[in-house]
């Protein structure tokens, strides 16, 4: 049998009942307990109650995972009046987690470490400092918002990404820990440095000079269908919508695209979720004539959501700065062709079997390429059923179980065979 390494895992967003953050977190922590030992720091508000439920309803895991909580302090007015105060205090929450790594690891004497959430380049923590083998990521957030685009995001969103892409190049080219970090995890037997996406794959060796292994943040949260959904004769094409409604998802570039698609096609567009450009996108809708056939539901429970996803025919993923949303992996195990911009985490995640990549040229370029492509499934039948059955295969290389299984490779080239730090240990008996 395969020997359980030790590992000490920073997971400051960890949670089995949340998505985003702490569901990438938990589905790592909970599939590597399978392969090693884990000790796991994580935030104590948001995450201590969630996880210590399901420890209660599944005492299993805890024979393999020690949770250990910290408060991270918080200054709500403060951050309503400058946001990036954010990181003062997520900085300080990391160094406690370093002041009492370095008490575990004084008992336990770990293998490795490893920084896994939160997944943004910005704050590596300092489990790099302990001196032994050290694992980070996958890290995202190094790309830039396509400077061509930022005409479409209205005012508001053309400020705010604007200033994105001007703090984005200075933390990449001046942030100091971020550069220490990925060298620490880049050293040693093998590399460690994990990158969500090909675009942050390609900023590690641009700002940092260090190579990484891709894997994918976002998993499988349920087995794919085992059979697609037929479109039958005369049923409008339905496709779906989802995320935050704020500038940077876009949607106002699919409704944009929707009334360019020829008006011999039958469709429908369902929209979930909710936020600030809510009222303008159902107005804009109006404007463009194509209210009629937009739905919105705004905020749904996960379940209720999946079934609107399930009556679907094809997804739209029009974000413009993202990593690899979870539900683009959702749609993938609903049997969902997917019609996505060519960047971010969707350009590893959705292939030529699967679905339809458009080029990120210009925001006139883009629009013509969705309409056609929604055209495209609208119009030919046999081709959509072909890229969802795709989309159901494609689905299965996102289970946690397969990233748990990469990540495990990482570990063991990481530490050596046998890990470095019991070979000192026999060493030292020996010699003793």
């Amino acid at each position: 049998m395969t020997e359980r390494l030790r590992i000490l895992i920073s997971a400051y967003a960890c949670s089995p009942y949340k998505g985003s953050e702490p569901g990438v977190g938990w589905g790592f922590v909970s599939e590597l307990a399978k392969f090693h030992d884990l000790w796991v720091i994580v935030e104590e508000e948001k995450f201590r109650a969630d996880i210590e439920q399901y420890l209660n309803e599944n005492p299993e895991l805890g024979k393999h995972v020690r949770f250990y909580f910290i408060q991270k302090l918080r200054n709500r007015w403060l951050r309503k009046l400058w946001p990036p105060s954010y990181y003062w205090y997520y900085r300080r929450w990391h160094q406690d987690a370093y002041r009492l790594a370095q008490q575990l690891h004084t008992r336990v004497r770990f293998d490795l470490t490893h920084q896994l959430t939160m997944v943004g380049f910005r704050e590596p923590g300092y489990l790099w400092k302990l001196g032994i083998p050290f694992v980070w990521g996958p890290i995202g957030g190094m790309g830039l918002f396509p400077w061509k685009f930022l005409p479409v995001m209205g005012m508001y969103g053309a400020c705010y990404y604007l200033g994105y892409n001007l703090l984005n190049w200075l933390h990449t080219h001046f942030l100091e820990r971020p550069r220490q970090a990925a060298s620490s995890a880049a050293s040693g037997f093998a590399n460690g440095l994990i990158t969500a996406t090909p675009e942050n794959r390609d900023g590690a060796v641009k700002y940092w000079g260090c190579a990484s292994t891709v894997v994918t943040e976002v998993g499988l949260p349920r087995e794919p269908l085992l059979q697609i959904r037929e479109r039958m004769s005369g049923e409008p094409l339905r496709l779906v919508w989802t995320g935050s409604h704020t500038p940077g998802k876009a949607l106002n570039i699919a409704l944009l695209a929707l009334s360019r698609v020829s008006v011999n096609v039958n469709w429908e567009l369902h929209i979930l979720g909710t936020g600030q450009q809510t009222s303008a996108w159902k107005k804009y809708a109006h404007k463009l004539g194509v209210s009629a056939r937009c739905y919105f539901y705004g905020w749904m429970p996960r379940e209720q959501a999946l079934d609107v996803m399930q009556n679907a025919h094809g997804m739209l993923i029009t974000s413009l700065r993202d990593l690899t949303s979870s539900v683009t992996v959702e749609a993938l195990a609903l049997g969902l062709p997917i019609v996505c911009l060519d960047h971010c985490g969707f350009a590893e995640v959705v292939d030529e079997t699967c679905g339809v990549k458009i080029p990120v040229t210009t925001p006139s370029e883009v629009v013509v390429a969705i309409a056609r492509a929604i055209e495209q499934l609208a119009q030919d039948e046999g081709k959509r059923q072909e890229l969802a059955r795709g989309a159901l295969q494609r689905a299965r290389h996102f289970s946690w179980e397969e990233k748990a299984r990469l990540v495990d490779q990482i570990y063991r080239a990481k530490v050596g065979d046998p890990p470095l730090s019991r070979q000192m240990n026999h060493e030292s008996a020996a010699r003793a």
